[in-house]
């Protein structure tokens, strides 16, 4: 039976990092905001990538130098707004099986330390990984350079942006798909869909943020232009036991010029990516091959002592990238900056029917795109609001001075009963919204039940209640990665756990 939903300003399709920092910048601009995603929050794209708040230097070489200029910009302000899920990272890039010239990595690096926005993060520097603590473990002990950049906990941050969208009153309704909208006198009628069935609802400017998807949601619009595309990329990685010690990052080139990251990942392991591998057909969930592995595990093998095989690895994801299609040679090359196209309707129809797509981005940019995004429609929304995302802190981002350590250390003296790693976890993960979660919690018994790995029913319960988590996966893979963690049959116990609970 078809229902009706009540009207809003603004009906954004997808709900990975695009279209939840919209959703949060127009709730934020007093705008009645509804947000579909057909699957979960951050379930594809934006949970798949390296995880980093990046210039992109790489980007440099093809000249993308407003693109890495906005995205430097944006690195030390993202930190600001959400210093639990984002930190400083050093990189280290060694010269060594180099394809390029030192005299051009360095003018990179300069480049890259200049272009604007690096405040507090350190510059670079030249090292002898003989004599630096660094370049243990690796074949080289040549030249390499230092330099600076930003990790972030990519899948929360598109959460937090989902519930900061919501305080502010907006609609956020995971495992909803569209099915189809058409133009009407005053706006769009769209239908939508989920497990209770199609109901019918109506909004004055669409946003196309489906990602790789994007097409598809133009293929359901009578008379949507055509004249934009996405290129669909996909970029693999693996996860192995730890690699190395230390707290830094490297960057490895190999000999076709691309690079390879290899990253502390979850204090235990290393994260190696990414691929660069031009995917064709329609977007599906994806999978590693066999040969991106064997890059992989190439490029490591070429820089370390002791390289990890086949058989050491302990996870592997992959993702579709949907970049703007710019006719580049190879997908490695295809440009990261977005592009925003508003539709306004054929020639001579009703232009109060918006409809705005976006193609390509990246993480780092999502902000600045969403108030771009918002910029486009504002013709539409006189009532609206200006620009604000740029000094608000994220849920839980309100950490005094933006200093995560010594606010943590505060909060551990406070409960000196609770284990610290246990503790760290749930700061880093949840930031000062921890207090939520904790209530009245002083020590892990008051809790719940710990289905294993420090995963607590109170924990489950926030997830399902404040951050839309429905499944196993959600869980254990987005919300957090203890998968990586958790003893057999924890999964088995979380199932259960959320069908009683259904």
């Amino acid at each position: 039976m078809e229902q009706h939903a009540q009207d809003v300003d603004l009906l954004i399709v997808g709900g990975g990092i695009n279209g939840t920092g919209i959703a949060r910048d127009a709730a934020g601009r007093g705008l009645s905001v509804a947000l579909v995603e057909q699957d979960d929050l951050a379930s594809h794209t934006s949970s798949a990538s390296t995880k980093l708040i990046h210039g992109g230097l790489r980007y440099l070489e093809y000249g993308e130098v407003r693109l890495v200029r906005e995205a430097l910009i944006e690195r030390e302000r993202l930190w600001a707004m959400a210093p639990h899920i984002i930190w400083p990272l050093r990189f280290v890039l060694p010269q060594t099986n180099s394809p390029r010239p030192a005299w051009m990595v360095r003018a990179g690096l300069f480049l890259y330390d200049h272009l604007g926005g690096r405040e507090k993060l350190p510059a670079t520097e030249t090292i002898r990984l003989g004599g630096d603590a660094r370049g243990a473990g690796l074949k080289d002990d040549g030249r390499a350079f230092v330099y600076s950049d930003c990790w972030v906990e990519d899948s929360r941050l598109v959460v937090l942006n989902a519930r900061d969208a919501a305080d502010r009153g907006a609609a956020i309704m995971t495992h909803t798909r569209l099915v189809d909208a058409e133009r009407t006198g005053g706006g769009w009628r769209a239908t939508i869909e989920d497990a209770g069935g199609r109901r019918t609802m109506t909004a004055r400017a669409l946003v196309n943020a489906a990602g790789p998807w994007v097409a598809d949601v133009l293929g359901r619009v009578p008379h949507a232009r055509d004249d934009r595309g996405v290129r669909l990329v996909k970029g693999s990685h693996i996860v192995v036991p730890r690699l190395y010690d230390g707290d830094h990052a490297f960057m490895l080139q190999n000999p076709d010029r691309r690079i390879v990251f290899a990253i502390p990942y979850e204090g235990k392991f290393t994260l190696i990516g990414t691929t660069d591998e031009a995917w064709h057909g329609a977007p599906v969930r994806a999978e590693i091959s066999p040969e991106e592995v064997d890059y992989l595990l190439g490029t490591v093998a070429r820089y370390f002592d002791h390289a990890p095989g086949r058989e050491d690895i302990a996870w592997t994801y992959s993702g579709i990238r949907p970049l703007y299609d710019d006719k580049a040679a190879n997908a490695s090359a295809v440009t990261r900056d977005y592009v925003l196209d508003l539709d306004t309707g054929p020639a001579g129809a009703n232009e109060n029917a918006p409809m705005l797509s976006v193609f390509g981005g990246k993480i780092t940019t999502y902000r600045k795109l969403a108030e771009h995004a918002l910029g486009e429609l504002a013709r539409f929304f006189p009532q609206a609001s200006g620009a604000w995302t740029a000094g608000a802190v994220l849920p839980g981002g309100d950490v005094p001075d933006a200093d995560f350590d010594r606010w943590f250390d505060a909060l551990a003296k406070q409960l000196p009963d609770m284990p610290r790693m246990l503790l760290h976890r749930l700061a880093r993960a949840y930031g000062t919204r921890i207090d939520r979660l904790l209530g009245d919690a002083r020590m892990p018994a008051d809790l719940g039940e710990d289905l294993g790995g420090g995963l607590h029913e109170r924990e489950i319960a926030y997830l399902v209640d404040q951050e839309w988590a429905t499944s196993v996966e959600d869980i254990l893979y987005r919300r957090s990665k203890l998968g990586l963690h958790v003893p057999p049959g924890t999964a088995d116990r979380l199932a259960a756990w959320l069908a009683a609970r259904a």
